[in-house]
């Protein structure tokens, strides 16, 4: 989607669009679907109306999920998001605060009504007052909320994936604090672990809770284990952002949030930082880990050894059964393609002084687009390979340093000529 005209927000909505698609048609992408034929399925899924992301109910034919099929295939995941504007007459999407909140909100008051609850939102101004009390009478409804019993009752089954790569599910779980330099820092442990196998592979820990944070860790776990069909991941901002939508809808990935507050539905995650804890954290004496680094080692050492233990859900080692059925991953197309699909994008409109500004830091582009709209594409952790998306072609941009523009000789003409006013000549 290089498309000039469009803004950020515009571009998370036609995000959420293209994923809704995805998610229908990655069984057939895959070759996962169930149903004796591809039109079968097709015929399936559009029996009964399809809710979009912004709440409207929309009767799709077979044939609509066909081409969005064959798009896919012609132009990957830019391909099924949506030209102009998506939300032109769409219900207003209640914020994850807002969900939060009334899961709260319902648990702790179960007999509050729809009313009730909109109201309590907009006084605390979680809401603003434009959001209609519809919004949240069908958000109760339809995640049943609306008796005063078993609020949090889930119809659950135990489950696991046939195969390695059918899907991994991802987390991020509070470490302790360690001092580096003088400074105690709370540590974040983002893990990735495959359904089937119950092999981590993706690990790693940070001073901070971020989206390029499991990005990083996402791509070295596809480098290293290939492309998974499915993501598993829950509501928090590090795994709910156009930014992930784009990543995994560039690697053909379905990307799966669990519902809010059901961090169960991850089960075998949650079972994998329990066992950590026991193992490893508990054991752990603080006092002698001086870097994040440090920590980062002795973390490796402990995953590489999970990896290849025996492992009593399974009965042999997480390793051994990845062995078994690790071609059934999709591989990497490329290095340069993988590199290509972890980029983040953001639209930007260019100053008169040729500057744009990404996370508050300023950044020179070519003259040429001043006034414009741009796409830049980048990797959060390396700015310096960041460029500007134009017509298929890369533009760099650089970090302003002012004190060397300012001694840059500039091809301008003079503003003001002494000789022509009489003046004294050069």
């Amino acid at each position: 989607m290089n498309n000039p005209n469009t803004s950020n927000s515009d571009l998370a909505k036609a995000v959420q669009i293209a994923q809704f698609k995805f998610a229908l048609i990655a069984p057939v992408i895959q070759g996962l679907f169930p149903d004796a034929s591809r039109a079968e399925y097709y015929r399936r899924v559009t029996e009964q109306p399809l809710t979009l992301p912004g709440g409207t109910s929309v009767a799709y034919s077979p044939k609509t999920i066909e081409k969005w099929v064959s798009v896919y295939n012609r132009e990957g995941f830019d391909g099924l998001m949506p030209k102009e504007r998506s939300d032109k007459g769409s219900t207003r999407v209640l914020p994850d605060t807002a969900i939060e909140r009334i899961y709260k909100l319902k648990e702790d008051y179960p007999r509050l009504n729809a009313t009730q609850v909109h109201a309590k939102l907009i006084q605390e101004g979680i809401i603003p007052a434009t959001v209609s009390v519809c919004a949240v009478q069908r958000f109760i409804k339809r995640n049943d909320l609306k008796g005063a019993r078993n609020l949090n009752l889930r119809d659950r089954k135990a489950f696991e994936e046939d195969a390695f790569g059918r899907m991994w599910q991802a987390d991020t779980c509070y470490f302790p604090h360690i001092t580096e330099d003088g400074k105690s820092r709370r540590v974040y442990a983002v893990c990735i672990i495959d359904d089937h196998s119950r092999m981590i592979v993706g690990a790693e820990l940070f001073y901070n809770d971020s989206a390029a944070g499991f990005q990083k860790v996402l791509k070295d776990a596809v480098s290293a284990y290939n492309i998974p069909s499915k993501l598993l991941v829950d509501n928090g901002a590090p795994y709910s952002n156009e930014q992930l939508s784009l990543i995994c809808g560039s690697l053909g990935i379905a990307l799966i949030h669990t519902r809010v507050r059901d961090g169960a539905s991850k089960g075998k995650q949650e079972r994998f930082w329990r066992t950590c804890k026991e193992q490893l954290v508990y054991g752990l004496d603080m006092s002698t880990i001086s870097s994040l680094e440090q920590f980062n080692e002795i973390f490796h050492d402990y995953v590489r050894s999970y990896n290849l233990s025996m492992h009593s859900g399974i009965q042999c080692t997480p390793f051994d059964r990845y062995k078994a059925t690790a071609d059934q991953a999709k591989p990497v197309r490329s290095r340069e393609w993988l590199d290509e699909c972890f980029l983040n994008r953001v639209f930007r409109k260019v100053r008169r002084d040729s500057t744009i500004s990404i996370d508050s830091v300023c950044y020179d582009v070519p003259m040429q687009f001043i006034s414009m709209k741009v796409e830049v594409r980048f990797v959060p952790s390396d700015m310096s390979s960041a460029f500007i998306l134009y017509e298929g072609s890369h533009f760099p941009i650089r970090k302003t340093n002012r004190n060397e523009n300012a001694r840059t000789k500039r091809n301008n003409p003079p503003a003001f000529s002494y000789a022509r006013e009489g003046g004294p000549e050069a």
